[in-house]
């Protein structure tokens, strides 16, 4: 899977916010044709968007373009304009069912060849954001081999459902875990809503680890100043991959090597699933240094 903490949305019109944006070191960078431009920016924006899409990738970012939901009929000028060479991927907004996805994933491979890039190179990240969205979340994120993440979105899911938006999110507690066991269900990695009081940083904290534990690897930012946090606390910690690196050689020394299945560590038991949970952290762990270039000492 990709690495995905930190997904940073910026204004598709926005040039001056798009260079900011490329100093903040986020995993991926979201060029908006949706929400964060109005209605008489929008052609404005698909031309700089075209335009700016390898600027976006220039620091070694991940490019992606959010286009306005099949029900506008805006999605069609909104794909013409962002499938090019550099491009990462689409995030399709307000994704009702698989039928939403499968008909971009057709659209895709239209205009993947159309622009001379190979089939099946751009990927699809969900934007599940209302009650039949979450219903049905499972179902899209398994509609086609390109969808690669699912967004839950928290602000427009309150409002379909007539619902406060509050700091606790209790109001969100079932879709939250939905949608995280559905993405996971597919495959596919499962990205948090953004959090919208950007100046409370114990609270997003707090909401990062409540994340963490229901299933979600990074989150949609719509504020360049939590990048940072999120890179990090996405991240394994490091005491548990120093905890993972034992695991894995006292396991294969004194386990595998000698014909066992399990032993006692620091007095634990240490059995197959906690060697297979500790390969994953460092698995983790190695494509976030892949990602910045680090190189791993044996």
């Amino acid at each position: 899977m990709a690495i995905m903490r930190s997904v940073l949305f910026v204004a598709g019109n926005d040039k001056e916010a798009l260079d900011e944006a490329l100093t903040y070191g986020a995993d991926a960078l979201i060029l908006d044709l949706e929400d964060l431009v109005p209605p008489l920016e929008k052609s404005r924006a698909r031309r700089m968007v075209r335009v700016n899409i390898k600027h976006a990738g220039s620091q070694g970012a991940e490019v992606w373009v959010r286009v306005n939901a099949w029900e506008t009929n805006m999605t069609d000028d909104d794909l013409e304009a962002a499938v090019c060479e550099g491009l990462t991927g689409i995030n399709l907004t307000k994704v009702a069912g698989a039928g939403d996805v499968q008909r971009l994933a057709w659209r895709l491979e239209e205009l993947e060849r159309k622009n001379g890039l190979a089939v099946g190179s751009i990927k699809i990240c969900l934007l599940i954001e209302t009650a039949i969205g979450v219903i049905n979340a499972y179902e899209s994120c398994a509609a086609s081999p390109r969808v690669a993440a699912a967004i839950f979105g928290a602000v427009d899911y309150t409002r379909d459902m007539q619902v406060k938006l509050t700091p606790e999110a209790k109001e969100q507690q079932f879709a939250r875990g939905y949608v995280a066991v559905a993405a996971r269900a597919a495959g596919v990695i499962a990205l948090d809503a953004p959090f919208l009081n950007y100046t409370d940083k114990e609270g997003y904290v707090h909401n990062i680890a409540e994340g963490r534990q229901l299933g979600y690897k990074g989150r949609m930012i719509v504020h360049p100043s939590l990048v940072e946090a999120a890179n990090r606390l996405y991240a394994p910690d490091p005491e548990d991959v120093q905890w993972a690196g034992e695991i894995k050689k006292v396991f294969e020394e004194e386990a595998i090597a000698k014909g066992k299945a399990a032993i006692v560590y620091k007095d634990k038991l240490v059995d197959t699933p906690v060697y297979s949970n500790a390969l994953d952290i460092l698995a983790n762990q190695a494509e976030i240094d892949a990602k910045l270039g680090i190189s791993i000492q044996e």
